[in-house]
């Protein structure tokens, strides 16, 4: 009788065994299965809220399948404690293991809205952006310029809002000047810096702020990133450079920055100026002319007078030898990567291949090959008047 009694109670427990593993499978492939969202939401989870709490919310919105296996999930996986606040996009199909990845990833809003500053060489910009759920990409809603007299509405209401996300994004080739003129007119930024930057200390790049941070904040940022790419692209630098100091390759990188916009034709446009730097020319080069002119507050807005290129200045690469005293911009990474290892090349003269700046550079050797290419652009012009 005990035998037959320990039999079936053996036999039971493996039959509960065997049901237990085959839910454990099942709850496993449905949390990874596809999910049943069939729109793309923006999903905010609070500050300070936790998964069993966000779990009905996602379950309501028919993201989720099924509520235990999720929350089962999430505690398996090591995701219960590392819930961050934030707008989230959650897209068509979304299992719900990436959900929960998608909800702990990085604490980084992935949908919402965004206030972008744009800081470009000719003009500094205010945008609002918000993420097309059903796309996932951003739209743009409305943009005006930065200094303007009166703040759009629009703009208002979105910084007030906890969920928008703002970011400023500094252009390449732009001046110190530029930098700290457009920082200063973000109004939910602490002003707290009245001296321009060194030329050519800050990076170009985009940078996340919250408000009331301040301007000496994003400036160090800024500073920090910039001395890490000079020092990494010196250390490995080309040996045969004319010029000692990672100060000169800088003032180099301004100039090849302002010369051309197109990121592979950089080394090239480098060789030159490290061609004549070799040879003991002139730059010759106009953007130093212009700083000379300026001193980086603007554009200048019209040509070089000839007056401007004959009268002596630090700055002006037609009169003085070697390289002006300070950069002329604050170059961005493949700029100050090509002054350090430019293209081996022979050539000591370019000039614009076409009216269209995107057309890059025809490079040269010699003066007669550089006064054909000149004629060229000459003949361009005279048809397009």
């Amino acid at each position: 009788m005990w035998k037959a009694i320990a039999s079936n109670a053996l036999t039971l427990f493996i039959v509960i065994l065997f049901l237990l593993g085959g839910v454990i499978l099942w709850g496993k492939d449905q949390y990874v299965a596809e999910g049943p969202l069939e729109q793309g939401v923006c999903f905010k989870v609070e500050s300070g809220t936790v998964f069993r709490r966000v779990a009905p919310q996602l379950e309501e919105i028919d993201a989720i399948a099924n509520l235990t296996v999720f929350n089962i999930g999430v505690k398996y996986s090591g995701l219960e404690s590392q819930l961050k606040a934030g707008s989230f996009l959650l897209t068509p199909g979304m299992s719900m293991d990436e959900i929960a990845h998608e909800l702990t990833r990085s604490g980084q809003s992935s949908c919402g809205s965004e206030i972008v500053y744009r800081v470009g060489v000719n003009a500094a910009t205010a945008e609002l952006r918000a993420t097309n759920p059903e796309t996932g990409a951003y739209e743009e809603l409305a943009q005006f310029d930065l200094g303007a007299a009166d703040v759009p509405s629009v703009f208002v209401d979105a910084a007030a809002d906890d969920d928008t996300e703002f970011r400023v994004v500094i252009a390449e080739g732009v001046t110190s000047w530029q930098v700290l003129n457009s920082l200063s007119s973000i109004g939910v930024l602490e002003h707290d810096v009245d001296t321009v930057p060194a030329e050519g200390s800050l990076a170009p790049n985009s940078y996340y702020f919250a408000p009331g941070d301040s301007v000496s904040e994003l400036i160090n940022e800024m500073v920090t990133a910039q001395a890490a790419i000079l020092a990494e692209a010196w250390e490995g630098r080309d040996d045969d450079l004319p010029f000692d100091t990672p100060e000169e390759a800088l003032i180099l990188a301004s100039i090849v920055e302002k010369e051309t916009g197109i990121a592979g034709e950089r080394p090239q446009v480098a060789s030159v100026f490290v061609n004549r730097l070799r040879q003991g020319m002139r730059l010759q080069t106009d953007p130093t002319v212009i700083y000379g002119i300026t001193n980086g507050e603007g554009v200048l807005g019209r040509g070089i007078r000839r007056s401007e290129l004959d009268r002596a200045t630090p700055y002006n690469t037609y009169q003085i030898d070697g390289l002006p005293p300070t950069p002329i911009a604050n170059p961005g990474r493949d700029a100050i990567f090509a002054a350090v290892n430019p293209d081996e090349t022979d050539y000591i003269f370019f000039v614009a291949k076409t009216l269209n700046a995107s057309d890059g550079h025809a490079f040269a050797v010699t003066l007669a090959e550089h006064n054909r290419n000149v004629a060229n652009l000459r003949a361009l012009e005279a048809a397009a008047q």
